[in-house]
């Protein structure tokens, strides 16, 4: 029997979402373009670390394999990144690409850090897999100082493909309807997907759950066929119409 990397349609089906999540073969990491641009976002917002000042605490909530964490290093010299996530599996792999890797989640027990530790929470492509993103982002706004920048990335349900492909009848790009393979629509990999959001979504989400949305912008998808990657570039200059969505806002101060 060979020994490559299983397939979603040949491994077992997972019985939980713990366990699909600890499945080395669903990938945790997501474009490095894409990190770097949330991590520019930050840095502007940060601005550069003072002399005598502390570094400014960065948790990237929900890791993955610390590639991303890795990518916002180069851009956050001087600042202090954590990387975290509930996956034993990514969180070996992220200890391999930043200096803090701690195990932690966004459930009942909550993060492992005080109220108000963090100045800043990158949040890459994780709302998209969550049960309850309220109760996530409850404990989001808990870890950070009032003022803090939070930074969420996650992929438009109303990405210009999309709107396309539902006109035609055909599931859209992101959406899940199984988790044991893909079902109607492009693509070849289950990653997951609970919910999906358009900027308009979450530019009435966030503020309903503590934040003050400060921008949003687009940023392009790695798996666009290669003809059409200029025109899902140029849709970033709109970003209800981008293929990822790239959220700035802050904690509103009490």
């Amino acid at each position: 029997m060979g020994s490559g990397p299983r397939t979603t349609a040949d491994r077992e089906p997972p019985h939980t979402l713990r366990e699909f999540y600890e499945d080395p073969a669903v990938p945790v990491a997501s474009g490095d373009a894409r990190s770097r641009r949330q991590a520019l976002m930050l840095a502007r917002a940060l601005g550069p670390v003072r002399p005598g000042a502390p570094p400014a605490t960065v948790l990237d909530i929900g890791c993955g394999d610390g590639s991303a964490a890795a990518v916002a290093a180069t851009v956050l010299s001087g600042h202090r990144i954590v990387g975290v996530d509930w996956s034993q599996d990514a969180l070996r792999r992220a200890a391999t690409r930043v200096p803090y890797a701690v195990r932690g989640e966004l459930g009942d027990s909550g993060l492992p850090f005080a109220d108000g530790s963090a100045d800043a929470v990158l949040f890459s492509e994780v709302i998209e897999h969550l049960v309850d993103p309220d109760a996530a982002l409850d404990e989001l706004r808990r870890v950070l100082r009032p003022g803090g920048h939070l930074m969420l990335s996650t992929p438009n349900l109303a990405a210009w493909y999309n709107r396309g492909l539902l006109l035609a009848g055909v599931q859209p790009v992101f959406s899940e309807v199984s988790m044991r393979g893909i079902h109607g629509r492009p693509g070849t990999q289950v990653v997951g997907h609970l919910r999906l959001y358009t900027a308009r979504a979450l530019r009435g989400f966030l503020p309903a759950c503590g934040f003050e949305v400060v921008r949003i912008a687009g940023a392009p998808y790695h798996d666009v066929p290669r003809p059409l990657r200029p025109l899902d570039r140029a849709a970033c200059r709109l970003p209800s119409l981008a293929s990822v969505l790239l959220v700035h806002a802050r904690r509103r101060r009490e």
